[in-house]
């Protein structure tokens, strides 16, 4: 089979598309034909060696969606011919993945393969900070930083589905018009203003109930100074780099905060867990209470890859590239959007999947562009 792996951890030429051994599925396991592929920062962090994977070589990737094909010993959680979708589970960038049974969800008929892999690992993101890590009731409100990206955007959607008022902050006014779209009553540009300022001012000096930070090292000492007396921040990402060792007491100083590290597989660690929080999100998306925050754009792109098997055509769609070939995280890749890559009018953020598609044609020449995404569907 093909495969994206890595022998060294490096940058993006650390990336090598070959031939790899189909993996079989052990006892406890299913063989998944990979039909779609999340593409996440967290792959450029396992890239470079930030999280230690797997032995080298390793296959790239840590969220898809295709058809069981073949099941180990034990297994009763799926089934040959299921369509089922997984996050957390490295190895992704490949036509077969063998998957821990128990970390599959189903996939509805409603939902899409390209939707449903790009919506586990940020939905389920979005889902646990929501309901679990702070759980938003009625009347909170909320900072979102990166409120244009896929992770801000679901979350800004979700929180807005459990009633809270939602700020995000943004770079630029495309951007702002994204953050707007997904549910932020406002989206402040922190390249022209002090999103601790606009904060105090949007909430009569109160500060927020909860705020929601994956950008981390830049934002991370006014993201304290935004919280209410006993508010939470829940530092879930560090895309600016990470925080540097500070004091707890400066927390009982700000008025007896409370700061969270959480991360996802703490909060699917049960399988019951795992299926209840994919059906919420399963259920939202066929009802049209929640938008997938994958979009298509114009590009004009050679692929990086592409093969034949069968007589049909294999490719990377060109959403993808940019974000494979994304510069290091102190380069900041979760501020590139698609005029930056690939000369796209639109300044729509990359919020892609790659996708393994089977197609006649190569997806080369134009795609449409989608500015901005339509809207969420509020509550009431």
């Amino acid at each position: 089979m093909k495969a994206i792996r890595v022998h060294a951890y490096g940058g993006p030429d650390a990336l090598r598309y070959e031939e790899a051994p189909q993996p079989k599925p052990q006892a406890g396991e299913a063989l998944v034909e990979i039909e779609a592929i999340g593409v996440n920062f967290i792959d450029v962090q396992h890239r470079e060696g930030r999280y230690k994977g797997p032995t080298m070589p390793f296959t790239v990737g840590s969220e898809a969606a295709g058809t069981v094909k073949a099941v180990g010993a034990e297994v009763t959680e799926v089934a040959v011919g299921d369509r089922v979708a997984y996050a957390m589970v490295v190895g992704s960038y490949a036509e077969y993945a063998v998957v821990p049974a128990k970390r599959l969800v189903k996939v509805p008929a409603a939902i899409d393969f390209q939707t449903a892999a790009a919506v586990m690992l940020q939905g389920l993101t979005a889902h646990y900070l929501t309901h679990s890590t702070y759980a938003i009731k009625p009347g909170d409100t909320a900072l979102v930083h990166a409120a244009a990206g896929g992770a801000g955007q679901l979350v800004t959607q979700v929180a807005r589905l459990r009633g809270a008022t939602v700020y995000g902050t943004v770079g630029g006014e495309a951007k702002a018009a994204v953050a707007r779209a997904a549910g932020a009553t406002a989206a402040i540009d922190y390249r022209k203003q002090d999103f601790e300022a606009e904060i105090k001012k949007l909430t009569n000096g109160r500060g927020v109930d909860v705020v929601y930070d994956s950008v981390g090292k830049d934002t991370f000492d006014k993201s304290l100074n935004c919280l209410r007396p006993r508010g939470m921040l829940a530092l879930f990402g560090f895309s600016s780099g990470p925080v540097a060792p500070f004091d707890p007491a400066v927390l009982g100083a700000k008025g007896s905060l409370f700061l969270t590290r959480p991360g996802l597989n703490q909060y699917i660690a049960t399988r019951e867990e795992l299926v209840a929080r994919a059906d919420d999100l399963f259920a939202w998306l066929a009802a049209g209470k929640l938008w997938e925050a994958v979009q298509p754009f114009q590009a004009n792109l050679t692929l990086p890859f592409t093969f034949t098997r069968d007589g049909k055509w294999f490719g990377m769609y060109p959403a993808g590239w940019p974000l494979l070939l994304a510069p290091t995280a102190e380069e900041e890749p979760h501020r590139h959007d698609c005029r930056e890559l690939c000369g796209c009018p639109s300044d729509a953020p990359i919020l892609a999947s790659i996708r393994w598609r089977r197609s006649a044609q190569p997806l080369t020449g134009a795609l449409p562009c989608r500015t901005p995404p339509p809207p969420c569907p509020r509550p009431a």
